[in-house]
This record gives structure tokens, C-alpha cells and sequence, in this order.
């Protein structure tokens, strides 16, 4: 029954990745119908760079994912090292209220934000965005990061205190570069939520000011045109790669077994 197996995998992969590769394959064909055989070009490219909308589009979608993975890491690090060394009253109460962002469907995620950011005065826009973003980005830090702490030794910062370092030297000297690649993957996460996130952007988009998921989805109702498919494959290959920087801080997969 292994082969049954293998065969059912190998159809969920095929079904999963069929469609990129169409798309990724369809941004480089010369015909704008999407008509075979299959003519090399780079003209969707080209004419991406003259598309001043999903420039600026693409333009918002990075800065506020680079705004994102740094305000998500900085909060998300103080609350994972207060989960971790910290001992309060709700302690357990808050690290359960981080995971329901999480599951909570972001349809109605991105409604309550619209609601609440009207009622509060603070409105639709960038900075809206941004703040929707950290709040659903703060619950992944928190998890990337509270995995590397589990896996330090606290010791090593008592020891260096009984030399002579100050607390925060300590943790700036031991502990920070110990745990690096977690702030690292941690960040790369909350880029990686930001950059792909549509709904809340959707919902928190003012007139005029879209990141790119919400754009292409406007793009789309108006007329699907292969320039979407040249852009699609950029972001394609930067969330590839941001995720194979994931996988090999965080060592996804297990190591390879030494020889």
C-alpha cells in the first residue's frame, strides 16, 4: 500500500503546484490570450514597469511588511521573554489569548478592525494597515521566538551575572546571540504574513492607497491582464525565498543524519 500512498501525495503535490507553475509559465508567454505554443518573452515584464498602479501598489505591500516584521519582532520578543522568564498573575490567560488570532478567520478579524479603527477615530490608510498587520504578525513572533528561548539554557546568564555582568549585559552578550536566528525567522515570518495578507488590508485600505494582494484582486475583477502573472511570479519567488531562509534558521524538515 506504500505505492497507493506515494501516488495520492504525488496527486495533492501536482494539484497544489499545477496552477503556479501555469501562472508562472503564462507570465513569460508572449500571448496576451494565453494561446500555445508557448513563445519565451520578457514584454509582461517590461510592461509591468510602466504600470504606475501596481508599482505603488507593490511599493505599500513592502513597506508596510518591513514596518511590520519590525514592530511584530521587538513586541513579540518583550512578550515571549515575559511568557518565558516571568512569573505573574495571567500568565496563563494571556499566552492562551495569543492563539485565538490565530484561528479567528480574518474575515471577521479584518471587520471588527474596520469597526473598531472607525469607532477610535484612527480611520483606513497606511497606518491602519500597519497596525492590523502587527496584530496578527505579534502571535507568530511570539511563538517563533518562545520556541528558541525553551531550547536556551538559563544558566548561562546566571553564570555570566556571577562574573560580573549587569543583567542586561548578560542577556545582550549570552542570550541575544544565542538567539538570533529565532529573532531572525521570527521577523522573516511576520514579512511573510504582511506581504501576503489581503483581507485586513482590504478592509483598512483607504481610496488611492492599496498594497499589491489588494490591487491584483481589483486588477482581476477589472480585466486579468499577463502583467498580473509577471508580478505574481516576483512575489512568488521573494516568498520562496524568504521561506527557504525560514526553513533553514528554524531547521525545518530535521537535520541530515552525519556520516
Amino acid at each position: 500500500m506504500i505505492w497507493l500512498g506515494r501516488a495520492i501525495l504525488a496527486l495533492v503535490l501536482l494539484f497544489l503546484y499545477a496552477p503556479i507553475a501555469v501562472m508562472v509559465l503564462m507570465g513569460f508567454n508572449a500571448s496576451d490570450l494565453y494561446a500555445l505554443p508557448f513563445v519565451p518573452t520578457l514584454h509582461w515584464f517590461s510592461e509591468l514597469a510602466g504600470n504606475d498602479r501596481l508599482i505603488a501598489a507593490s511599493r505599500n505591500s513592502v513597506l508596510v511588511a518591513l514596518v511590520t516584521a519590525v514592530v511584530a519582532t521587538a513586541l513579540g520578543t518583550l512578550a515571549a521573554l515575559a511568557l518565558s522568564r516571568r512569573s505573574f498573575r495571567g500568565k496563563s490567560l494571556l499566552r492562551l489569548l495569543l492563539l485565538p488570532p490565530i484561528a479567528i478567520p480574518w474575515l471577521i478579524t479584518g471587520t471588527a478592525m474596520l469597526v473598531f479603527f472607525y469607532w477610535t477615530g484612527i480611520g483606513r490608510g497606511l497606518h491602519a494597515m500597519i497596525l492590523g498587520h502587527v496584530a496578527l504578525a505579534i502571535p507568530y513572533v511570539v511563538l517563533v521566538v518562545g520556541t528558541g528561548l525553551a531550547s536556551l539554557r538559563a544558566d548561562l546568564e546566571e553564570a555570566a551575572m556571577s562574573l560580573g555582568a549587569t543583567p542586561f549585559g548578560a542577556f545582550r552578550s549570552v542570550t541575544l546571540p544565542l538567539l538570533a536566528p529565532s529573532l531572525v525567522a521570527a521577523a522573516l515570518f511576520a514579512f511573510a504574513v504582511s506581504l501576503d495578507q489581503f483581507v485586513v488590508s482590504y478592509f483598512l485600505a483607504a481610496p488611492g492607497v492599496t498594497t499589491l494582494p489588494v490591487e491584483i484582486y481589483t486588477s482581476i475583477r477589472k480585466g486579468f491582464t499577463p502583467e498580473i502573472n509577471a508580478v505574481s511570479t516576483i512575489l512568488l519567488g521573494a516568498s520562496v525565498a524568504l521561506f527557504l531562509v525560514f526553513a533553514g534558521l528554524t531547521r525545518i524538515g530535521g537535520e541530515r543524519e552525519r556520516r
